[in-house]
């Protein structure tokens, strides 16, 4: 059988890419098959001719060694299934990929802005994964501050702080004003008043993501997953949709170990999670509304969430943590949320009173929590 490599490259262009868009001849290929129906109608929406895309699909058929489409004169092309397997599964895989796809894109960008204008503002950024950073990331381009942004779980981000492996960290809380022992336990000891200022970034809508049931309104708690029947597919430990699942768990009195896949393989980001959902993996996990609506998800919400940015206090008034906040308070911040459902930034740049905007840093039995 002919061995078939990954071959991967990388070029500048004119045009910019967003989240885990990774261009590939063969799968942009059977994307405009599967959208348009034709081989004639692809390659109008391609810019190319009948011949060649007739062409580049008989090549394609060689390499894979299958059949890629079914086709008939006078009747529609459809792909064939392993053809639809293939794309499916790239899908899903380039999905998974996306922080690490969206953290090498930024750090190429970095060194070709480097190139170009060596003043040009620079701030490392380690953060808890959410689809609306890379829309800061590109409005703060614009103001000539490159943020190098890397996803990493709510408590990993806090962590490279404390390590000065960057210089902000991003995570999300919900305010539960009763305290929980879960979120005091894994941040508290990471978070100190007086070292570490908080800022306002966003507001965003939490909770269960299903695939399609056909009712006009499906409602699902926490406490409806235990003997459901429903596989469920989780967030990474130290995540903060982790932590916030931990937290729902314990106060609806529900143990993990009732809920099918729920301490099996995780997923590192909300769109992972929508995928594997969406690909028929699992049937329901956690995620924002967001990413439930990219993948034409049911999504059943059960908390609000802020995301706060952090950074050392020493570091609050230098020049790229000024730029960051200038572009979080500007009108262009919240116009570009409205491109995200469930989306708000109602404290957007304002810097925060850490034991306040956290009321459950008081909790006392934090560190009991914490030692367990």
């Amino acid at each position: 059988m002919q061995t078939r490599g990954i071959h991967l490259q990388y070029s500048f262009e004119s045009r910019g890419q967003r989240g885990p868009e990774v261009e590939n001849p063969l799968f942009d290929l059977l994307n405009r098959l599967q959208e348009h129906g034709s081989i004639r109608h692809a390659a109008t929406a391609m810019g190319a001719s009948y011949r060649h895309v007739w062409g580049s699909l008989k090549h394609w058929e060689q390499v894979m060694g299958e059949p890629l489409v079914h086709w008939t004169q006078g009747q529609a092309a459809r792909l064939t299934p392993f053809a639809q397997r293939l794309l499916a599964a790239e899908r899903q895989a380039r999905t998974r990929m996306t922080p690490h796809i969206e953290a090498l894109r930024a750090e190429l960008e970095h060194v070709l802005a480097q190139a170009l204008d060596g003043g040009q503002l620079v701030l490392e950024v380690f953060a808890s994964h959410d689809l609306g950073l890379p829309l800061l990331r590109e409005l703060a381009q614009q103001r000539q501050l490159h943020i190098g942004l890397r996803f990493a779980g709510s408590v990993d981000a806090l962590r490279a702080l404390a390590q000065g492996r960057c210089t902000v960290a991003g995570f999300h809380v919900p305010a539960l004003p009763e305290g929980s022992p879960v979120f005091a336990g894994a941040l508290k000891p990471l978070l100190k008043p007086g070292v570490h200022k908080l800022i306002g970034c966003l507001r965003r809508q939490q909770g269960l993501m299903l695939r399609p049931s056909g009712a006009t309104q499906r409602r699902l708690s926490v406490s409806d997953l235990p003997g459901s029947g429903l596989r469920f597919v989780n967030r990474q430990p130290g995540s903060g949709t982790r932590l916030l699942m931990d937290h729902l768990l314990q106060g609806a009195g529900v143990e993990a170990s009732t809920i099918e896949g729920y301490l099996a393989r995780p997923e590192d980001s909300h769109l992972a999670v929508a995928a594997a959902i969406a690909g028929g993996q699992a049937d329901v996990g956690p995620g924002i509304e967001a990413a439930a609506r990219e993948f034409g998800l049911d999504f059943v919400p059960l908390i609000e969430e802020d995301y706060f940015l952090v950074c050392l206090k020493d570091a609050l008034e230098s020049a790229p943590v000024r730029a960051l906040r200038a572009v979080l308070e500007s009108p262009e911040w919240p116009a570009a949320l409205q491109a995200l459902p469930g989306y708000a930034a109602p404290d957007a740049g304002r810097v925060l009173s850490l034991t306040k905007a956290l009321p459950w840093w008081h909790f006392r039995t934090a560190k009991k929590a914490a030692t367990a």
